[in-house]
C-alpha cells in the first residue's frame, strides 16, 4: 500500500511551554498525537523525546490527563512528550488498539516511525535518546517497539502490560536495551503469572530482557519505603544489573497492586511511587549504547549508586523543592535512582 504523508503543525516559537493536537496523514488514516514542549526547550539544544501510549480502548487525552501526566517532570527533566492516538479496531468493536486482531495489516510501528521522523523534523531531538512507556496495551507495545524498532528506542518501560506469548519471536536488537516493569500481582488483565497459551508470566518477560542483555542472572531485591499503608499494596524493587553497555533490566513489583498507574494521586493504585517518575528516572539515563557515560566509568561489575550525584529534589507531583522536614520528598540522581525521604529534625 501505497503510504501519503501529510503534517499539520504550528512551529515552536516561544520560550513557554506548549500543549498541542496534532495530525498526520498516514497510510490513508488522518492520524493523531499530542505533543508537549517543555518550557526549557531550545531549538539549539538536542533535546530527548518521550513516547507515551495509552491502554486499550483509551485516549491519549484521558490517558495525559487522568493517569500518566508527564507534563511537570518533562518541565523539570526537559523532555520532548508525546501522546500518540490508536485507531479504532475493526475486528475488536472498533475499540482504539496499538495491537490490531487478525485479520489484519495494521502496523503501528511504521507509524510511530513515521512520528519520529516527523518531530525530528520540527523540532532538535537528541536521535540517541528516544524513549517509549505504556500502560496496559500501550505497555505491550512498548516491548513490540523494542522489538521491531530498536534502532530508533533506546529504553522502553512498561506498566500493567503484559506479552502475548510469541511476542519476542521477532526481536532483532541492535543495542543494548534497558527495560522496566511495574505490575501488580494481583492484576486480572495482564496477570502476574501469566495466561497459559495467551500471556508471558512477568518473570518469563523480565527474564527474556536480562538474558538478552547479558545482565546478573540474580537481581538485586530492595524494598520501597510503604509510604501509604492505606493503599493495600507494597513495592519492592527488582533490578538485573552490569549488562552489555552497562545496562540494567528492572521490575517494580507491586505486591496486591491490580491493573493500575502507581500515583500517589491516585485513589486506588498503590500510592507508595510515582510511575511518572519512576519511568522517567530509569529511562533517562540510557542512551543506543547504554547506560550513558558507561565507557568513562570503565567499569561493569561495579554498583552505581556509589558513583552518583544528587541532580534536583521534587515533590510528589513533580515539582523541584528544597529540603523540608516532616515531608515527603524525591531526590533524583545523575544516574536515574530516585529516593523517597522525609527528613526529620
Amino acid at each position: 500500500m501505497k503510504k501519503i504523508l501529510f503534517l499539520l503543525c504550528i512551529p515552536y516559537l516561544g520560550l513557554t511551554q506548549q500543549l498541542s493536537t496534532e495530525y498526520i496523514f498516514y497510510d490513508g488514516n488522518n492520524r493523531e498525537y499530542i505533543i508537549y514542549i517543555p518550557q526549557t526547550y531550545s531549538p539549539s539544544v538536542s533535546t530527548p523525546l518521550l513516547f507515551a501510549f495509552h491502554g486499550g480502548s483509551g485516549f491519549a487525552s484521558d490517558f495525559m490527563n487522568y493517569e500518566a501526566d508527564f507534563r511537570s517532570v518533562s518541565d523539570t527533566a526537559g523532555f520532548i512528550l508525546v501522546y500518540p492516538q490508536a485507531l479504532a479496531d475493526p475486528n475488536d468493536g472498533y475499540s482504539t488498539n496499538w495491537i490490531h486482531k487478525e485479520p489484519t495489516n495494521h502496523n503501528d510501528i511504521l507509524f510511530v516511525e513515521t512520528l519520529i521522523n516527523t518531530i525530528s523534523s520540527s523540532y532538535n531531538v537528541d536521535i540517541d535518546r528516544i524513549y517509549a512507556c505504556g500502560y496496559s496495551l500501550g505497555g505491550m507495545f512498548t516491548y513490540d517497539l523494542a522489538c521491531q524498532l530498536n534502532s530508533r528506542i533506546s529504553a522502553v518501560a512498561s506498566v500493567a502490560g503484559g506479552a502475548f506469548i510469541g511476542a519476542f519471536n521477532n526481536c532483532n536488537l541492535t543495542h543494548p536495551t534497558a527495560v522496566l516493569t511495574i505490575n501488580g500481582t494481583i492484576d486480572g488483565t495482564h496477570p502476574y503469572s501469566g495466561l497459559n497459551g495467551v500471556y508471558f508470566s512477568v518473570s518469563e518477560i523480565n527474564n527474556f530482557w536480562a538474558t538478552n542483555n547479558n545482565t546478573d542472572i540474580n537481581p538485586i531485591i530492595a524494598q520501597i519505603a510503604n509510604i501509604n499503608t492505606s493503599d493495600g499494596s507494597t513495592v519492592e524493587r527488582y533490578s538485573w544489573q552490569n549488562g552489555d553497555g552497562c545496562v540494567s533490566v528492572e521490575e517494580l513489583k507491586i505486591i496486591n497492586g491490580d491493573h493500575d498507574w502507581p500515583s500517589p494521586l491516585s485513589f486506588w493504585a498503590n500510592q507508595d511511587i510515582n510511575a511518572n517518575i519512576e519511568v522517567w528516572s530509569f529511562v533517562s539515563k540510557y542512551g543506543m549504547m547504554g547506560l550513558i557515560g558507561c565507557n568513562s566509568l570503565n567499569i561493569l561489575n561495579i554498583d552505581i549508586v556509589n558513583y552518583r550525584r544528587l541532580e534536583k529534589i521534587v515533590d510528589l507531583l513533580g515539582k523541584e523543592a528544597k529540603q523540608k522536614a516532616h515531608q515527603i520528598l524525591l531526590y533524583i540522581y545523575d544516574d536515574g535512582t530516585v529516593e523517597k525521604k522525609i527528613i526529620y529534625k
